[in-house]
């Protein structure tokens, strides 16, 4: 599932604190049909969804969409084509950020969207120096978001990027303190870490272009930082991957090319950019005062501003020579007049936001593994909670309370409350100790249960003097008594037997595979071992 908010294109800068409710018109979530009536369920029966504030997320089913589509073969489809008709911004459903979104939309209509924005073409563009939005004076650019991988507490064989990115010019007036712009950079690679161990296998080296070293001389490369799948896009881009098939993902295929489109030569003509801008100025033309064949005089809009945000001093031109005088009727050599063909190509940028790694940093993880759903919960479980911190200084992702229900937790039982989640209606019993754990709704830890580190979901049960250490623990999950699990993940409505000792191991349930076996030995003869074959393989491909 991914989300995609839909904005206007802005030329003027909002206060921070209104960008989300005056900018955002729609949310679409897009999911396969198989999933739609499972999330519709938990949009109008959850509390924590039904609280959310305007605009209502709406649900979006397109046909022929699975779990497996590409994340930039759903941006192709007619049904997702139809719902954007403007700018948009493209988020994960696995995403956990602390990272306010209109800080990131502040700085996406600075750098871009809006009055001294789309800077990529401010000194090689010879048309009019800027339309609404920043259009006209080189197309608006995007931006994505990146966070460290290896800072304190990083998960164990989580995935990661390969980054290189160049400094922007530097800003005439300086941002705010605490603003996102000084870690924003242009984006000139990017490719998945299993790529970059491709190409050096293959070619003993990594090769780096003439052209990048060329078009900028300073470069950053990155290898610990990830793709949070958080992008900021104007509305050209559905052109763009509409044109090219081949594209599959969005963090690989479009954001790398559009990334390399910016100086390797030729790369931009072969995914279809120019045909894309040109196509989007015959459809913009009858609105624009630019097109609409009237006279008119240049405006440097950029000058009437106080505030610059880039360069728009035009570069001096070489006087053209006029073949013949005014009053003659000649047409004018090709040569004065280059064709569209002949003109340099101005690629807007994708602009990167590289979050520092510094102990204190907003928390961005993409939450699609079961070590990094065990470490973010963890994070969480050590938050303020509201009543502790109070309602405006709290986090976002704060609870109201440490420990929901606190009758269910008997006297001679210990629970660290810094560092632990209790939701409602979990009991402990005597003698048990529970310390940096996330306890779901309805659970059960009998006496003498010693939990460590360890998430457990809605109605579990753990029996007596069990032992679990980093553990991850489904729905209705049962485990014996005096059972010791470490590092373990149990499917959920499964049953760990007593006294069972596992470590690293992951218990999970095949459901069919007995009704296979049963149909297979009743069937008799080479058939029946053919069906019995068959029948363990898809239980275990479910």
């Amino acid at each position: 599932m991914n989300k995609i908010w839909r904005f206007p294109t802005t030329s003027a800068i909002y206060n921070s604190k209104r960008i989300l409710t005056d900018i955002v018109q729609d949310i679409h979530l897009i999911t396969p049909p198989s999933s739609a009536k499972a999330i519709e369920a938990a949009l109008s029966q959850n509390p924590h969804l039904t609280a959310l504030p305007a605009p209502t997320a709406d649900i979006l089913a397109p046909e022929g969409l699975t779990q497996t589509s590409g994340t930039a073969v759903i941006l192709r489809l007619p049904e997702v084509q139809a719902v954007i008709s403007g700018d948009f911004l493209v988020l994960p459903c696995d995403l956990i950020c602390e990272v306010a979104g209109e800080s990131l939309l502040e700085v996406w209509m600075i750098q871009q969207g809006g009055l001294g924005g789309a800077s990529s073409g401010s000194h090689d563009y010879r048309g009019p120096k800027m339309g609404i939005g920043g259009e006209k004076g080189g197309r608006r650019g995007g931006l994505g978001v990146w966070f460290e991988t290896k800072s304190d507490g990083s998960v164990k064989g989580e995935e990661t990027d390969f980054v290189i990115t160049t400094p922007l010019e530097p800003s005439v007036v300086l941002p705010p303190e605490g603003s996102l712009r000084f870690n924003i950079s242009r984006l000139v690679y990017s490719t998945t870490t299993d790529t970059l161990k491709d190409i050096t296998e293959e070619k003993k080296t990594f090769p780096i272009r003439h052209g990048l070293i060329r078009k900028h001389g300073r470069i950053r490369m990155l290898t610990t930082y990830r793709d949070a799948h958080i992008y900021l896009f104007p509305h050209w881009v559905l052109d763009m991957v509409k044109k090219n098939d081949t594209m599959d993902s969005i963090s690989e295929d479009l954001v790398g090319w559009w990334a390399k489109a910016g100086w390797q030569d030729g790369l931009a003509d072969k995914l279809g950019l120019r045909q894309v801008f040109e196509d989007v100025d015959d459809r913009e033309g009858e609105h624009s005062s630019h097109h609409s064949g009237l006279p008119e005089e240049e405006m440097d809009i950029g000058s009437l501003s106080t505030t610059s945000t880039s360069d728009l001093t035009p570069r001096p031109r070489k006087k053209q020579q006029s073949a013949f005088a005014s009053r003659v009727s000649t047409p004018v050599p090709s040569s004065v007049h280059p064709s569209i063909e002949d003109q340099k190509l101005i690629i807007p940028p994708i602009l990167a936001y590289i979050q520092p790694a510094t102990p204190f940093a907003p928390l961005i993880r993409r939450v699609d593994t079961a070590a990094s759903l065990l470490y973010v919960s963890l994070r969480l479980a050590k938050l303020d909670s509201i009543d502790e911190a109070g309602r405006h200084s709290s986090s976002p992702f704060a609870h109201a309370h440490k420990i929901a229900y606190q009758g269910g937790i008997a006297q001679r039982s210990t629970v660290t409350k810094a560092d632990c989640l209790l939701a409602e209606n979990v009991t402990v019993e005597e003698k048990s100790v529970i310390k940096e754990s996330i306890i779901g709704a309805n659970c059960h830890i009998k006496s003498g249960a010693r939990l460590t580190r360890c998430v457990l979901m809605d109605g579990v049960v753990v029996g007596e003097r069990c032992q679990l250490t980093g553990c991850i623990l489904g729905r209705r999950v049962q485990v014996g008594r005096e059972s010791v699990l470490k590092e373990c993940e149990v499917q959920e409505g499964n049953v760990v037997a007593e006294e069972t000792d596992a470590k690293g191991e992951k218990f999970m349930v095949f459901e069919g595979l007995d009704e296979d076996v049963d149909k297979s030995l009743d069937g008799g003869g080479d058939d029946g071992d053919s069906d019995l074959a068959g029948g363990d393989e898809d239980a275990l491909e479910r």
